[in-house]
């Protein structure tokens, strides 16, 4: 991933600019990211179908069964709440990798909350989309009044759920990053810029299914994107899953209270 950084100081703030050119040249199922100045991502679209899956566990097992390369390397899963937790679970116990959750959170741009201006990590740390604010600029007080937003969500989930499980560090480790889903993807990509932060050894996205569009752009902000299903008609996540039971706060914790256990 190309990363041009731009690094500002305000108190206990850091804010990391990203900017990112790319170029990516496609076939139907391997498609490979030429991203300028740095390095190739992988992106593989398994399929294109629309059958559903019968459950987020029939999805985490066959994503484990592409990601069959990473079994044994101390992997890191990582589970988007609340429903990539279910998947990560299955993926990290394939792998014999350790599992957790990821509760970065995208910084919605004022008067467009499904574009994602950036992202805050658990830590506090914010990335800013240059490409995003170029377009639509937002003042100073705006963006440190989302940031407050969201940290407040993260330290209740927070609270939740380090109680049984204390955040892995990423640093030089394989992470693996997964969801039931993909529909706009900016929660998504607000995670994939914050799991960079933490400078993993490689970054991987694995999906269940998503639209093409969508898959593609994310593809530039990971080093492999896999995706098991990709249809050509996509309104929601939901409709390719047979079960697509709501997953509560009393599930993440015993996923992770019996992951401690492995």
């Amino acid at each position: 991933m190309a990363q041009n950084t731009s690094e500002r100081t305000a108190g206990c703030r850091h804010v990391l600019i990203l900017r990112l050119v790319a170029s990516c040249a496609q076939d139907d199922y391997n498609q490979r990211c030429e991203v300028k100045g740095a390095m190739t991502s992988r992106l593989h679209i398994v399929s294109y179908s629309s059958e559903p899956f019968r459950d987020r566990e029939e999805a985490g097992r066959l994503l484990a069964q592409e990601l069959s390369e990473y079994k044994g390397q101390k992997a890191v899963v990582l589970g988007i709440l609340r429903g990539g937790i279910v998947i990560a679970d299955i993926i990290a116990r394939e792998l014999d990798a350790d599992l957790d959750v990821v509760m970065a959170h995208k910084l919605r741009t004022p008067g467009h909350e499904e574009l994602a201006m950036g992202s805050v990590s658990e830590d506090g740390k914010v990335f800013l989309n240059p490409h995003v604010l170029q377009d639509i600029p937002v003042p100073e007080s705006m963006i440190e009044k989302e940031k407050a937003a969201q940290l407040a969500e993260i330290k209740r989930r927070s609270e939740i759920f380090r109680r049984v499980r204390s955040k892995i560090s990423l640093k030089d480790r394989i992470v693996i990053v997964t969801d039931d889903g993909i529909a706009t993807g900016a929660t998504t990509q607000a995670t994939f810029w914050a799991v960079r932060l933490e400078q993993p050894k490689k970054l991987i996205a694995a999906i269940p299914v998503g639209p093409a569009d969508n898959i593609k752009r994310l593809a530039r902000d990971v080093d492999e994107m896999i995706c098991l299903r990709s249809p050509p008609q996509f309104y929601a996540v939901g409709q390719f899953f047979m079960r697509f039971n709501q997953v509560e706060d009393e599930d993440v914790l015993k996923i992770l209270k019996e992951s401690q256990q492995r």
